[in-house]
């Protein structure tokens, strides 16, 4: 295979398997989405979906959430981890919605990312799963399943986003970083992988794409 039919293979594989990929983390609006995603660093979403059901049935709005004490965050959203730098960046995020942007959560990345808490990363999800904007989230699952497969060279999350966007079209990256999380789950684990369930990986090899990208950056 070519670098292009490997790219053709991870998207036809990824869309077969995940027809209409769902934001795995609950939420209905784009506060609570990025609450979710804040509370998502370093927990998995299933915990994630159990606490901010209780946090959202007190508090889905900046105004509900800065009537909560720092502490009363935190006890809810405990057990799932970080618990003390989370708790005040949700409520000092929250703070500054009110603020700065009448409650609303920005469109931007420079003010997202001004906010206590909000990286590029959860900048990222936000921008594509609440508003729309072609982006390309790098998680764990990604940054492993595109090093495994020969797509980047696993420096960092940055350059493997950079090399996502290069090698996939951007009217499908906020579908497709959905799907390559879900396939990272459930046929390519950190743990436990058993090569004959990796169809990408046992179908694309893994060096050929890496190499091709290099040399078109040196000409």
């Amino acid at each position: 295979m070519n670098k292009q039919e490997k790219v053709d293979f991870v998207i036809n594989t990824l869309e077969e398997l995940y027809p209409n990929p769902p934001v795995p983390l609950d939420h209905y609006s784009s506060y609570t989405l990025l609450i979710a995603v804040l509370l998502s660093a370093q927990s998995t979403d299933i915990r994630v979906n159990v606490y901010t059901k209780i946090l959202f049935a007190k508090a889905d709005v900046p105004e509900a959430m800065i009537r909560l004490s720092i502490e009363e965050i935190r006890e809810i959203i405990k057990p799932i981890g970080l618990s003390p730098q989370k708790s005040k960046a949700i409520w000092n995020l929250s703070k500054i919605l009110i603020d700065k942007h009448n409650s609303e959560v920005p469109q931007t990345y420079e003010d997202l990312e001004a906010l206590p808490g909000v990286g590029h990363k959860t900048a990222s999800v936000v921008m594509s799963q609440a508003f729309g904007f072609p982006a390309f989230p790098v998680d764990t699952h990604i940054h492993r399943l595109m090093y495994k497969w020969g797509f980047t060279n696993g420096k960092n999350v940055e350059q493997t986003e950079k090399d996502a966007k290069r090698l996939f079209p951007k009217e499908i990256w906020n579908d497709l970083h959905i799907q390559m999380i879900m396939y990272g789950r459930e046929y390519s684990p950190a743990r436990g992988l058993k090569l004959e369930k990796d169809i990408i990986l046992k179908t694309i090899g893994r060096k050929t794409v890496l190499n091709e990208l290099e040399n078109k950056d040196t000409k």
